[in-house]
């Protein structure tokens, strides 16, 4: 077993094509990781590997990367099975296949999990990917009706085994393994090692090199941490309410792309930011007079990719923004360590979506510090904070002027005298023409209530450009669900697709029909919602009221309204004396109480 760590400088010198060189320089890894640098060469040979490593410190790329460059792009069926633990996982490693291989033509990965369209995937899978990331449950489905061909197959790869373990998958992946036949390679990551995982490792990774690399702890002691749950409102609405109410003196945004570090610098620029970008297609002098700028204040935020910020040191950097998550631990340590120098406190903002929940969890592990959950700006504080920066403005103004004050004073006199205007109308018109590109007072768009804004920027993506409309998929079973929250709650539609979509990370086209009634709602959803899944959204609260969401056994009530029709008049005779609740036909009660029936809840005294 090799526990030693591999010190190398490159990704060149690993023996990868070059077209993965270039895509992982682009992506802005510089130097590989410890568990890279052991695993890459082992596995571009074609041997079998087990490694141990803590989450977070690039496995992705670890395996990812030498299984490109040994697939056959130009055949077009499975050659490379992946397996992890969730559906998040399952399309973060697919998306990252597919940043990678973005120079390789032909090349296909294809992310398979419950809770998708069985029938999309399988016309996906006739289309012949080359690199296919599933679940195990997903997977087994897919063997036993043989609409996986495993024969083709050259490597399988365990991601996070020790999870799998944990949520009771270890047999189904043995059993899988057991379906690709020999020879083949086999590849074995997990963070812990436990007896049933080395069983499964002693039956399918005969003769494997072991690669064990130690635990550090990264140590950021001197740096605030919080993190804000991207929900309901665009990224971009929620960083400048962030930079309107934290007091910074400069400020470092990390994106993924060197086209994002432009179009956010211009964007906060509109805004009315000192902004600039700061990526790989500047030249040294270029972007030496950047940071040159930065130091000297005439620019106070800089918008960079993490190969652009390497080395980056200056020392008036109070916050770093994650606008954009990093794609492992390390890039986060490194990227939170341009503030906090020098014993100073600095401020780290994480912006996390979903479907990346799994990666706070990883850097707060590997940080070993809990990252706290951060509540976006109210209006009411950006408009308190717009308001004490007016009056520190005009007080410093009132200091820094000279004796030309004395023409002003008598230009207002005239003014009095002429217009009949006190001081007091005077001074409010100029403050309220100063003010007008900044309004003290937020403009209506910004006082909507806070359920309209979501509903309108569920719709927008995160450049606030609205998304075209998209048809419901004709090809998904839907099972309806019951969810304890109703009209009585002030439950919207809104309320219900933007709770599900933001916790469960599910596209709204494959949200189906929202029916509101009084005390409880329902809402239908793809077949085969995965258990992980229903357990977080049981939890999820809207309106202030746990989903508590379960399957609806009950018969469809064959009047239920649609969800945004208006409220039915309690007096109206189509109804009965419980408003618009549908009514059930005597003979269709069960002996379930209202807290676990399909009933809707009705008074003990309601006859």
């Amino acid at each position: 077993m090799s526990s030693e760590e591999t010190v190398v400088t490159s990704f060149a010198e690993l023996g990868l094509p070059e077209s993965l060189v270039a895509s992982v320089k682009e992506i802005g890894y510089e130097t590989p990781s410890p568990i890279q640098a052991a695993s890459i060469p082992v596995l571009l040979k074609g041997d079998s590997l087990l490694g141990q490593a803590q989450t977070g410190t690039g496995k992705t790329a670890s395996f990812a990367l030498p299984m490109l460059a040994r697939v056959d792009a130009k055949q077009n069926s499975p050659q490379v099975l992946v397996l992890t633990p969730t559906r998040e996982l399952a399309i973060q490693v697919a998306e990252a296949f597919q940043r990678y291989a973005r120079d390789i033509r032909g090349f296909h990965v294809l992310p398979i999990y419950g809770g998708h369209s069985m029938t999309l995937q399988l016309k996906q899978l006739k289309r012949g990917p080359q690199v296919i990331v599933g679940t195990p449950g997903r997977v087994m489905d897919h063997l036993r009706r043989g609409t996986l061909d495993t024969s083709t197959m050259k490597a399988v790869v365990l991601d996070e085994a020790d999870e799998m373990l944990k949520m009771g998958f270890i047999d189904d992946v043995d059993w899988i393994l057991g379906q690709v036949p020999q020879p083949r390679q086999v590849a074995l990551f997990s963070a812990t090692m436990p007896n049933e995982v080395r069983k499964v490792a002693r039956r399918h990774l005969d003769g494997a090199q072991e690669i064990q690399i130690a635990a550090k702890t990264s140590t950021v002691d001197t740096i605030n941490q919080r993190y804000w749950q991207v929900s309901g409102v665009n990224k971009m609405d929620a960083l400048t309410r962030i930079m309107e109410t934290e007091d910074f003196d400069a400020a470092i945004i990390f994106v993924r792309t060197k086209t994002a570090t432009v179009e956010l610098a211009e964007k906060l620029e509109a805004r009315g930011y000192s902004a600039s970008a700061l990526n790989g297609d500047m030249n040294q002098a270029l972007r030496e007079r950047t940071v040159n700028q930065l130091k000297n204040r005439k620019l106070d935020i800089v918008i960079a990719t993490d190969v652009a910020a390497r080395g980056l040191d200056v020392e008036r950097i109070t916050h770093v923004i994650n606008y954009d998550i990093p794609y492992d631990t390390e890039a986060y340590v490194h990227r939170i360590g341009r503030t906090g120098r020098a014993g100073r406190i600095g401020d780290a903002i994480l912006f996390v979506t979903p479907r990346e929940r799994g990666m706070l969890r990883a850097i707060e592990r590997a940080t070993r510090q809990r990252i706290e959950r951060m509540d976006l700006p109210t209006r009411e504080m950006v408009a308190d904070q717009r308001v004490k920066q007016f009056k520190d403005s005009v007080v410093e103004m009132s200091t820094a002027v000279g004796a030309d004050m004395d023409f002003f004073r008598n230009l207002i006199q005239q003014l009095t005298q002429e217009n009949e205007m006190s001081l007091e109308d005077i001074a409010a018109t100029l403050a309220w023409k100063v003010q007008e590109k900044r309004p003290l007072i937020l403009p209506p768009e910004e006082e909507r209530p806070r359920r309209e804004r979501r509903d309108r920027d569920d719709r927008r993506d995160d450049r606030g450009e609205r998304r075209p409309r998209r048809e419901r998929p004709t090809d998904v079973n839907f099972v309806r669900y019951r969810i304890e929250v109703g009209r009585t709650d002030g439950l919207q539609p809104g309320d219900v697709v933007g709770a599900i979509a933001n916790e469960a990370g599910i596209e709204s086209k494959y949200i189906g029909n929202i029916r509101l009634y009084d005390q409880f709602s329902t809402v239908e959803l793809p077949e085969g919602m995965p258990e992980d899944v229903l357990n977080h959204l049981q939890k999820t609260r809207v309106r202030q009221v746990a989903m508590n969401i379960s399957v609806d056994k009950g018969p469809a009530p064959k009047d239920e309204p649609r969800g945004d029709r208006p409220r039915r008049p309690r007096n109206d005779r189509r109804g009965d004396n419980r408003g618009d609740r549908p009514r059930r036909p005597r003979g269709d009660r069960d002996s379930r109480d209202n807290r676990g029936g399909d009933r809707p809840r009705r008074p003990r005294n309601d006859g």
